[in-house]
């Protein structure tokens, strides 16, 4: 009798939480296109202000950053077996804790380098080390980039 059928995201996904230090989601709509937010992307404030979040966009500031979308595995596949998370629906988003984020491809991060999101271009929303174009996150790198994904502490991001 088969009792593993491996449909589990595996351990390292990007929006995986990555261990059971203490941390916090919130839930948000998506505001962005379908297809356009993905698990382990950096998003900010939407129209919806507290309840909305979108991609990261020119303009955008460190007030406006709301956290990194959460892969709680409650995401269906659609009949292609492909996964998207569509406009309007609900997103986990880690506000503090230890997540598995996106990274920039051209990102060379070690253990405690500081955390920027990236607002311009086709890598809105991944993070890096530089803080060229992008924003300051509350937070840091604690591993090295595996596969476009690294883990990242965030920091309670509540403004003072």
């Amino acid at each position: 009798m088969q009792l593993n059928y491996n449909y589990n995201t595996p351990i390292g996904a990007a929006g995986g939480i990555v261990d059971l230090a203490p941390h916090y989601i919130r839930s948000f709509i998506n505001e962005a296109a379908t297809g356009a937010v993905l698990f382990g992307m950096g998003v900010t404030t939407g129209t919806l202000a507290g309840k909305g979040v979108k991609v990261p966009a020119t303009g955008d500031t460190a007030v406006k950053f709301e956290g990194i979308v959460t892969n709680r595995r409650t995401t269906e596949l659609n009949l292609e077996g492909g996964l998207t998370l569509r406009n309007k629906c609900t997103l986990g988003v880690m506000q503090y804790g230890v997540i598995y984020g996106l990274v920039a491809e051209d990102a060379d991060v070690d253990y405690g380098d500081a955390v920027y999101l990236i607002i311009t271009g086709d890598e809105a929303g991944r993070f890096t080390n530089d803080s060229t174009g992008g924003i300051a996150v509350k937070g840091r790198f604690v591993s090295e980039v595996s596969d476009g994904i690294a883990a990242i502490e965030l920091y309670n991001q509540a403004q003072a």
